[in-house]
């Protein structure tokens, strides 16, 4: 038995106000029908044009730079100290620590804590010094988006 609770509404057009436009996939070749997807409208190119320049975009922008770039580096080199340590000075590596924990061991884990800390500094950092200015910046856009018509 086939039956259908809802009517068939058509394909979804541009102007339906629940179209989620991110959600797209803008610049890829074709969707998963083989069909060629459509170009971005031109309004929604100005807006993210003008967006892009914005100074709140710079802003947000930045203050991922300048977290991510010095955190990525010095995790980058702690990784590469573990790994030149483990290779070029295994006794150092296994001196005992702790009865059968040995130097290797915890800098091993070591790793895995870091990578842990470092994950919750990332979205503590985003959600005090990014996530507001990103949601107006979206609000923003939406609105642009709104007032040009899509």
């Amino acid at each position: 038995m086939d039956m259908h609770n809802a009517r068939d509404t058509g394909a979804t057009r541009l102007e339906d106000p629940w179209y989620d436009a991110l959600a797209t996939g803008w610049g890829e070749a074709e969707d998963a029908d083989g069909e060629p997807r459509r170009a971005r409208p031109p309004a929604a190119q100005a807006v993210y044009t003008e967006v892009h320049g914005s100074a709140a975009f710079q802003e947000v922008r930045r203050r991922h730079r300048r977290f991510v770039l010095p955190a990525s580096a010095a995790f980058l080199v702690w990784y590469l100290a573990y790994l030149v340590a483990a290779t070029t000075a295994p006794h150092l590596m296994a001196r005992p620590v702790i009865g059968t924990l040995n130097v290797a061991m915890v800098a091993g884990l070591a790793q895995f804590a870091t990578t842990f800390l470092l994950t919750w500094a990332y979205a503590r950092h985003a959600r005090l010094r990014r996530d507001r200015v990103a949601l107006e910046l979206r609000w923003v856009t939406q609105e642009m988006m709104r007032g040009r018509g899509r």
